[in-house]
């Protein structure tokens, strides 16, 4: 007849899997907490960068149209920088900011309902408080990558006086970024990257055209 008696053994092993098993745990929870803070201000980068080249490239293209002259497209092209990089902080910010709201009230009528707190579930808790956006690190994010995708069309255009150079050099430049912002929206998104790109990029080049011919059709009809 087997005997079901436990040796001191079995239960030392019993308790050493068991702890494997919640540290692998915890490892992995706080892996996807990590990921999750990581693609916060990433996404908030990647659409930053895409807005402010294609914005802002539009916009100057747009006024090349009807003024040739080189200061007039830098000056309209620094003007949306500016302008657009705040735009896009203040709006992250308070989109952000809504959200941590919304989820720290969660969090708290979740405290109202326990009874008793548990080591494990307070664990649990200070890791979801971790894992709350900060709306702060989301508009600064916004602003600079805004930034930075708005310089690419400015310094494209900076250093060439002949009118038709310019707007090609300014062409060539977005849709080498365009590619770029594509495949790096798609690798961190873990999407098709050749779709992806292609889809950024025939999206840059149709905002471009369609702002260059309406605002050329307008300034030709002498409005």
């Amino acid at each position: 007849m087997a005997s079901n008696h436990t040796t001191p053994q079995d239960a030392k092993l019993s308790f050493s899997a068991n702890d494997v098993e919640r540290q692998m745990g915890h490892e992995i929870k706080q892996k996807d907490i990590n990921y999750s803070k990581r693609a916060q201000w990433l996404r908030a980068a990647v659409l930053g960068a895409n807005d402010g080249l294609v914005s802002t490239a539009s916009l100057m293209m747009g006024v090349g149209a009807v003024k040739p002259d080189i200061k007039t497209m830098i000056l309209t092209g620094f003007a949306g920088l500016v302008a657009g990089a705040c735009s896009m902080a203040i709006g992250e910010f308070v989109s952000v900011y809504s959200q941590l709201d919304i989820e720290v009230a969660q969090m708290e009528r979740d405290n109202r309902k326990a009874i008793t707190m548990q080591r494990q579930e307070a664990e649990e808790e200070e890791g979801d408080k971790e894992s709350l956006p900060n709306p702060l690190q989301a508009a600064v994010a916004s602003a600079l990558a805004f930034s930075v995708g708005a310089l690419v069309p400015l310094l494209a255009a900076s250093f060439i006086r002949e009118y038709k150079l310019r707007l090609g050099a300014i062409v060539a430049a977005v849709t080498a970024a365009l590619v770029l912002f594509g495949w790096l929206g798609a690798v961190l998104g873990k999407a098709p990257r050749i779709r992806s790109s292609a889809r950024v990029l025939f999206g840059g080049w149709l905002a471009m055209a369609i702002t260059f011919g309406l605002t050329k059709l307008i300034g030709s009809s002498g409005l």
